[in-house]
């Protein structure tokens, strides 16, 4: 008798997934030729993860480290030189991710003011100036019908703010990782955010697209502390606990509202329970972890502790987390920094996320499905780029790429 197994489109998206899993030849490092602590550190990296030294590309982006470049220098610099690479025929195995390192600019300025678009912009304004003008006399008319057509003042408002904002060149800054995910696209609009394309894209079918991690931080022996936390932590597995701090507020169907995130935190805590053996402590309340309070962290995440670390935390080797909030990437390599991303380096964490700039809680990667890629065996920047929604915009992610923290309990 002949017996027909059918398999499950689970299995088989796993199974799928696991082919197109991310190898050291499918990544470019982006390396600082007048920086010596930047060659040192893509080295060190081919050495540890058997990266091909080919797949190194060394750019003269000066001896004196600048966190933030020019966009003309930046397209100059950075995009020309990388992408010329990229599409050289006989240059190897596709890439799929750049690693820029410490010693690359982390911050690339905004574009400046459309040309050509003069007239418009002096139409626009003054337009938004006679709804203005309006919405001030309606202030004074408390009716339903006056609170209704103030309503769709403020809505058009909002439309010409937008347009404005994006002729005279305003949020068109970005961090050069996520920029650089778009290097492959030619000319695309630079005004606020670009859909990322791999989110929850199993396959990874899009070969625009780039994933880009860094290794970065206050200084040269943390960031080779990154790499080696991590390949330590695949050996023996990530053990200790998880620290996962919530703010009590009540869950909200919104997608990206503070209620949605809150919620996606107990859920986490939830998730981490059922599907490993690490202990689980969480806080629910406004308050945050205290000093000294987080013995043995292995992953962190929470909010809302604006530009101000709390030292609750003692990382242990393959610890990963991120702080939900604004500016905490933006001083990088001060290890002096309150700032959440350079304090957390300092302090050990082995893998972290943050933004440059303000980039709206809806650009953050969600807490509970961003540990889930990891859960299910995926290596850091493949959970990162499956989770986090947008391109061209603030996030920067900190670590090994290639590091799987539970590579033993996933796919």
């Amino acid at each position: 008798m002949r017996k027909n197994f059918a398999t499950s489109p689970l299995i088989l998206l796993l199974l799928c997934s696991a082919l197109f899993s991310l190898e050291p030849d499918e990544i470019l490092i982006i390396a600082n030729k007048s920086c010596g602590e930047s060659l040192a550190i893509a080295q060190y990296y081919c050495a540890k993860r058997g990266v091909p030294a080919d797949n190194i590309l060394t750019l003269p982006l000066g001896s004196e480290l600048i966190d933030t470049i020019t966009r003309t220098d930046y397209d100059k610099q950075l995009a020309e030189p990388i992408r010329e690479k990229l599409l050289t025929p006989g240059a190897g195995k596709q890439i799929r991710c750049l690693l820029t390192t410490y010693g690359v600019p982390i911050k690339v300025e905004g574009r400046g003011p459309l040309e050509g678009q003069e007239e418009k912009l002096n139409q626009l304004q003054k337009s938004a100036e006679q709804e203005k003008t309006e919405l001030e006399k309606l202030k004074q008319d408390s009716s339903a019908e006056s609170a209704e057509q103030q309503k769709k003042i403020n809505a058009k408002l909002a439309q010409f703010q937008s347009e404005i904002d994006r002729i005279t060149g305003k949020e068109t800054g970005a961090s050069v990782d996520s920029e650089l995910s778009m290097v492959l696209f030619g000319n695309y609009e630079l005004y606020r955010w670009r859909p990322n394309i791999l989110k929850n894209n199993a396959l990874y079918l899009s070969l625009n697209t780039l994933m880009v991690c860094r290794l970065d931080g206050p200084a040269e022996g943390i960031v080779k502390g990154l790499i080696d936390k991590a390949t330590a932590a695949e050996k023996t597995g990530l053990q200790g606990i998880a620290y996962i701090d919530s703010r009590g507020i009540a869950a909200d169907r919104n997608l990206y509202s503070a209620g949605y995130f809150d919620q996606s935190l107990r859920d986490l805590a939830a998730l981490i329970r059922l599907r490993t053996n690490i202990g689980i402590q969480e806080e629910r309340t406004e308050n945050l972890f205290a000093a000294g309070e987080c013995p043995r962290t292995a992953i962190y995440c929470g909010w809302y502790s604006l530009r101000k670390y709390i030292d609750a935390f003692d990382f242990v080797d393959g610890a990963i987390g991120y702080h939900i909030s604004s500016l905490e990437a933006v001083e990088l390599r001060n290890a002096d920094s309150s700032q959440w991303c350079p304090a957390m380096l300092k302090d050990g964490i082995t893998a972290t996320l943050g933004a440059v700039a303000e980039p709206y809680l809806h650009s953050f990667p969600e807490p509970k499905t961003f540990f889930q890629e990891l859960l299910n065996g995926h290596c850091l920047v493949e959970a990162f780029y499956r989770t986090q929604p947008f391109n061209s915009w603030q996030l920067v992610l900190i670590g090994d790429p290639l590091y799987r923290p539970f590579k033993h309990s996933g796919r």
